[in-house]
C-alpha cells in the first residue's frame, strides 16, 4: 500500500504510565482505607476543595434557578435526543429462550447494574454533554442508583453540571474530581452504593484508576486522548475539513487528528489554512491545537478511495468523518471506528454534545475490536436453562462422556447421577470417547 505523508507525527498519544500509575495506586490504596475522611484530604489537595462533598436538594435547585432559560433549553434538547437514542438501543436488546432438545429450555435474561458511577470532567471545561451522556445511558438501561462525581470549583460543582446530571436522573452528586472522585464511587464512599461499573472520561489519572479498580467494578473502556480522522476527496470543502480538524485538536496538546484523503490539492491546502483557524483560537485552546497539531497530527495522500478506506480502518479512530461522495460506499466499507460522521452536514462536535449517538468512544486504536458507551454496557446478558428428566438424558449422556474425555471425573459423575435416578435399570455407555 502506497500512502504519502505530508505531514507526520514526531510524537504518539501516550503518558508517563510508570509513574501515573504508582502514584493512582498509592491514592486508590489510602483512600480504600481511610474512608470518606482519606477522600476528603485528597479532596482538599488536588481540587481546593472543603465543602459538603454531597450536594443536597437546594444547591441543585439554586444551579438551576441560576442557568439562562436558553441554556436550559438546550440541555433539555441534547437530554432528548440522547435519550430516545439509548431507548432505541435498549430496544435492540431482547430476552429469548429457545427449546435446544426436546424437554431443554435455555434462554438469555438482560439485567441492568444496580449501581453505576458516573464521572463528569469539570476542570479546564465543564462538560455538560458528558453529563447527558453517561447519565441519561445508565438511567434508559435502569440502573437502580446512578452516583455522579464531578470536580469543583471554589464554590462547588458548575452549575450547568449540577442541572444536567439531576435533569438526566442522577441519584446523587459528589462535588469531587480525580482519582479521590472514581475511589469515592468505587468504594462507595459517603453514603452511596458502591459502583457495580464506572464510566465517562477523565485525565490520565482518571482513567489509570478506572484500570486499576477494574474486576473490582466494570469499566467502559480504558481510554487515551481524544482522536478524530477526516476522510475527504476532492469534493470536499477544504475550509470545513480545516475547522473540523482544529475543532478536534483543541480538546488538548496530545489529541491527534488526522486527515485521509485521494486528493492532493485538497491536502495542500488543508495544511496550508489549518493555522490561520488555529490562531483565531481564545486561548488555552489555541495552545492545545498548536501542539496537536505541530505534534501528532498527520496529512496522508493516497491513491484512490479503497487505500483511504483502508488506511482509516489501519488507524480505527475513535471519530470518523467522511467528507466525500457516494456515502453509501463508505458506510458499507468503513469497519473501524468508535463513531461515524457521513456528510459536511454532520460533523464530529454534533456527537460530542447534542446529536443523539454517545460521545464516551473507543480511543488510541481501540476501535478495531469495541465500540463506545451504550445501554449495553450497563445491562447483563445472563443466560439459564431448565429441563425435565427426558429432556437431561442426552444432555447427561453426552457431558459424562465429554467430562471423562478431558479427565474430570467429578463433572462426570454429575450426570452419571441424574441418569441412574430418572431411569433406573438402563444400561448407558459412560465411558470416554475413544
Amino acid at each position: 500500500m502506497s500512502r504519502t505523508y505530508l505531514k507526520k507525527a514526531d510524537k504518539t498519544a501516550e503518558s508517563d504510565s510508570a509513574s501515573v500509575t504508582e502514584t493512582v495506586r498509592t491514592i486508590l490504596e489510602e483512600i480504600e482505607k481511610g474512608g470518606d475522611a482519606a477522600a476528603k484530604a485528597y479532596a482538599a489537595k488536588f481540587d481546593r476543595y472543603d465543602g459538603d462533598i454531597l450536594v443536597g436538594r437546594a444547591q441543585i435547585e439554586a444551579a438551576a434557578a441560576s442557568l439562562p432559560q436558553k441554556v436550559k433549553d438546550d440541555i433539555r434538547f441534547a437530554h432528548d435526543n440522547i435519550r430516545k437514542f439509548a431507548e432505541a438501543q435498549k430496544a435492540t436488546l431482547t430476552e429469548t429462550e429457545i427449546e435446544i432438545v426436546p424437554g431443554l429450555v435455555a434462554g438469555q435474561r438482560v439485567i441492568p447494574c444496580q449501581a453505576a458511577g458516573c464521572y463528569v470532567p469539570g476542570g479546564r471545561y465543564s462538560h455538560v454533554a458528558s453529563a447527558i451522556m453517561t447519565v441519561t445511558t445508565a438511567k434508559v438501561a435502569g440502573c437502580g442508583h446512578i452516583t455522579v462525581c464531578s470536580p469543583p470549583r471554589a464554590d462547588g460543582v458548575h452549575p450547568a453540571i449540577l442541572y444536567t446530571a439531576d435533569l438526566c436522573g442522577a441519584d446523587s452528586i459528589l462535588a469531587m474530581g480525580g482519582v479521590q472522585g472514581v475511589a469515592a464511587m468505587a468504594f462507595g464512599l459517603f453514603g452511596q452504593p458502591k459502583s457495580d461499573i464506572l464510566v465517562g472520561p477523565g485525565n490520565q489519572f482518571v482513567a489509570e484508576a478506572k484500570r486499576l479498580l477494574f474486576g473490582r467494578v466494570g469499566i467502559d473502556m480504558l481510554a487515551g486522548p481524544t482522536d478524530s480522522l477526516i476522510v475527504a476527496d476532492a469534493t470536499a470543502d477544504a475550509e470545513i475539513v480545516a475547522a473540523d480538524l482544529v475543532g478536534q485538536a483543541e480538546h488538548g496538546y496530545n489529541s491527534p487528528v488526522w486527515l485521509v484523503t485521494d486528493s492532493m490539492e485538497l491536502a495542500e491546502t488543508v495544511i496550508r489554512i489549518v493555522p490561520d483557524f488555529i490562531d483565531t483560537l481564545p486561548e488555552p485552546n489555541r495552545a492545545s491545537a498548536i501542539a496537536a497539531w505541530r505534534d501528532y497530527a498527520e496529512v496522508i495522500v493516497c491513491s484512490d478511495r479503497e487505500e483511504v478506506a483502508a488506511t482509516a480502518d489501519d488507524y480505527a479512530p475513535e471519530h470518523l468523518s467522511v467528507q466525500a461522495a457516494d456515502l453509501d460506499w463508505w458506510l458499507a466499507r468503513l469497519k473501524c471506528y468508535g463513531s461515524l460522521f457521513l456528510g459536511e452536514e454532520t460533523t464530529v462536535a454534533y456527537g460530542d454534545k447534542s446529536a443523539g449517538p454517545n460521545h464516551v468512544l473507543p480511543t488510541s486504536g481501540a476501535a478495531r475490536y469495541t465500540g463506545g458507551l451504550s445501554v449495553h454496557k450497563f445491562m447483563k446478558v445472563v443466560t439459564w436453562q431448565r429441563a425435565t428428566q427426558a429432556g437431561s438424558r442426552p444432555v447427561a449422556l453426552a457431558t459424562a462422556r465429554i467430562s471423562r474425555l478431558e479427565g474430570m471425573e467429578g463433572h462426570a459423575r454429575t450426570a452419571d447421577i441424574r441418569l441412574r435416578k430418572y431411569f433406573p435399570g438402563e444400561n448407558f455407555d459412560l465411558s470416554a470417547a475413544e
